[in-house]
């Protein structure tokens, strides 16, 4: 899979779960575990953005 077209799948994930945390903090009964753990995906999420837009601009 060309870097580009992953970059842009990751972004809609990263943006998939922005969507549902936000839904999840509207919730005051929402699972705090689900929370953190959605929270720790998104990051995950970012950090590979990050990792790969840096790794594509130094090619």
């Amino acid at each position: 899979m060309p870097v580009q077209s992953h970059l842009v799948e990751l972004e809609r994930k990263h943006n998939s779960l922005e969507a549902e945390l936000v839904e999840a903090l509207a919730h005051p009964s929402y699972d705090d575990l689900k929370i953190a753990e959605l929270k720790r995906k998104k990051l995950a999420l970012k950090d590979e953005i990050a990792r790969l837009k840096k790794s594509a601009t130094v090619h």
